[in-house]
């Protein structure tokens, strides 16, 4: 089995962060790039990323650089980024190259197929609480795990054996779930209920940890319809997988924010597209109310407008 000797990483924010350190330690600095151009390359380049208090600095190459394809291509942009992603990426893409994503969500490994072919790209999610703000990355180095791998993998095959080596030799956490696509859909109802309705109520993961209280009677609101509309497009999701997220959502720090949160208290744009945006498109398309996340969805853009200085709002 050739071993994974260059990465080649897109999105250098909270989720880029969490591996960059650790992946850019397993092959060395001159095998491990990040990708970025214009004022962002500049910006990195110049004062590059600080990870748990540690200043960290890598190589900063532009989507043109001739570099050659790497073996491996990490993509952790937001979704508002994927599209030019793509098309970043391109040549950093050979014969030889497998594609990972680790955005939220259940529509990216699709897109990335759509443009180089599932031969080229593994399913990928990831489950750790990151906060990322002004530079600096903070997270527990002793919770987190990535997830990637074929849709099902009753055998892990040899192009998902070559990750697991690398994020062995990187100090990783990982696992291959026997059926990606269903985990990828049990981590969308976690991102739809708590990403959004900590976004709009300004909590933490704190707020969850008191089973049967109002900020879970909103949360668990929410899975349900991921759980109607999951079943309509024929994912095996049901009230087993809501009660293990009570479970998952008291282990994440009770400090911690969801990233939507973190979005919309920076000002930036959220993920909201990707979120209840996705979902309520689904459901209408298929005949399955959403009424939950349709009041999300509006809450939340009107926030983005709020940030953005409508109403006469001052940031």
């Amino acid at each position: 089995m050739q071993q994974i000797k260059t990465v080649a990483l897109i999105g250098l924010g909270a989720i880029g962060c969490s591996v960059a350190r650790e992946l850019c330690r397993a092959v060395g600095y001159d095998n491990f790039r990040v990708i970025a151009g214009g004022a962002r390359r500049e910006r990195l380049e110049r004062d590059g990323v600080v990870i748990n208090g540690e200043p960290c600095r890598f190589q900063i190459v532009p989507p043109d650089a001739q570099t050659g394809p790497a073996d491996l291509v990490v993509v952790a942009v937001k979704f508002g980024g994927l599209e030019s992603a793509v098309r970043d990426i391109a040549g950093q893409v050979g014969p030889e190259t497998t594609i990972i994503s680790f955005l939220n969500g259940i529509s990216s490994d699709e897109t990335l197929a759509a443009a180089y072919g599932w031969d080229h790209v593994l399913y990928g999610m990831v489950r750790r609480a990151v906060t990322m703000q002004d530079g600096v990355c903070t997270y527990d180095e002793s919770a987190g795990t990535y997830y990637f791998g074929e849709a099902k993998n009753p055998v892990i095959t040899p192009r998902t054996a070559r990750v697991c080596a690398l994020f062995e030799r990187a100090g990783l956490r990982y696992e291959v779930p026997a059926d990606m696509v269903r985990e990828i859909w049990v981590k969308f109802m976690a991102n739809v209920s708590e990403n959004q309705s900590a976004a709009i109520l300004g909590i933490p993961y704190a707020a969850w940890y008191e089973d049967g209280n109002d900020a879970n009677w909103i949360r668990e609101a929410a899975c349900r319809e991921v759980i109607a509309v999951a079943n309509r497009c024929g994912i095996d999701l049901g009230e087993d997988d809501l009660i293990r997220q009570r479970a998952r959502a008291k282990c994440t720090p009770a400090w911690g924010k969801p990233s939507t949160l973190q979005d919309i208290e920076a000002g930036r744009p959220t993920e909201v597209e990707m979120f209840s945006g996705t979902l309520c498109r689904l459901g209408r398309r298929l005949g399955v109310p959403t009424p939950v996340n349709d009041l999300f969805y509006h809450m939340i853009r009107v926030l983005e407008q709020k940030n953005a200085g409508a109403f006469g709002a001052v940031r």
